[in-house]
């Protein structure tokens, strides 16, 4: 077995600059967020404070290595945002939606745009199971290179596509479905990307694959969808990567798509419960949420979707 980083230490003060001072090296030349790929690395300084925490929900000892530098000055320009919170109630909902479909059975998980997830070596799952991660070239040569050292406990492949064109991804599609007979499919943090009609063509593309069975998703409200354009909207919009994706339907936008909501986790829910809420918002995770689409009420969530 190679050995594994050790995980980041609340208690060592180098442990915590690295996670929170973030402090003072001189800018980088050009935009924060330079792609899409970027804002993974954004993401994985999140998982990385909540994995240091003694409490913490879930361990990602990879996270702080992946996130790097760029990472953590990206979060760190945000630091008033409320996008921390979401991210561990996004990535505890991911992880339990998952090992439930594993338990029933599975012999293949595609997880589209992995970004620098870990899920491969951080989850107890099955030697048996194949999991194939789809991103783009540089960011899957990158976790390649930070995770060289480190063993996977399932066995991995990663594929570079552009899941951009359509060709390229229906073909890929089509080749990991002639290999599996019930798959899942992942998609953490994507459709937020792209437009509605292209949401759509991926799901029908997807739904067009037989053995892809399940496939866990998360979505935003178009209320909060305007709140974070407001929030953090520059930042990847400079990087031509805004955010576009907020359904005023809800999870049922899926439906006339090919796939039928099966379980629907609200992340506010699931941060309150996990005791993860700023003070101002656990007033509001007290409140019921109705059952309809959210429309202008801020609401996120996580799917997980079966085929209808």
């Amino acid at each position: 077995m190679a050995n594994r980083p050790d995980p980041p230490d609340p208690s060592n003060p180098r442990d915590l600059h690295d996670l929170r001072d973030l402090s003072n090296p001189p800018d980088p030349p050009g935009p924060l967020v330079r792609n899409i790929s970027d804002t993974a690395r954004w993401v994985a300084v999140y998982r990385a404070r909540e994995s240091a925490r003694t409490d913490a929900v879930f361990s990602d000892p990879y996270a702080r290595d992946l996130a790097g530098e760029r990472g953590q000055r990206i979060a760190a320009s945000l630091a008033d945002d409320n996008m921390e919170w979401a991210t561990i109630a996004r990535t505890y909902a991911f992880d339990r939606m998952l090992m439930g479909q594993v338990e029933e059975g599975l012999d293949l998980v595609v997880n589209l745009a992995a970004g620098l997830d870990a899920r491969p070596y951080r989850l107890p799952l099955p030697a048996s199971l194949r999991w194939v991660e789809v991103d783009l070239p540089e960011i899957l040569d990158y976790k390649t290179e930070i995770l060289a050292n480190a063993k996977p406990v399932c066995a991995l492949d990663r594929v570079a596509v552009d899941l951009s064109n359509p060709d390229a991804r229906r073909g890929l599609f089509r080749d990991l479905a002639r290999t599996s007979t019930r798959a899942l499919v992942l998609s953490e943090g994507l459709l937020i990307y792209l437009m509605a009609d292209a949401v759509g063509d991926l799901a029908a593309d997807l739904a067009a694959a037989p053995p892809f069975q399940r496939w866990i998703v998360d979505i935003v409200s178009p209320g909060l969808l305007t709140m974070i354009n407001e929030r953090a909207g520059p930042l990847v919009r400079e990087a031509g990567a805004p955010f576009l994706f907020g359904p005023a339907e809800g999870p049922a936008f899926f439906e006339r798509h090919g796939w039928q909501p099966l379980k629907v986790r609200s992340l506010l829910k699931t941060a309150a419960s996990l005791k993860r809420l700023p003070m101002f918002l656990r007033m509001m995770a007290m409140l019921p949420e109705g059952a309809g689409p959210a429309g202008s009420r801020p609401w996120s969530g996580v799917c997980l979707l079966g085929r209808s």
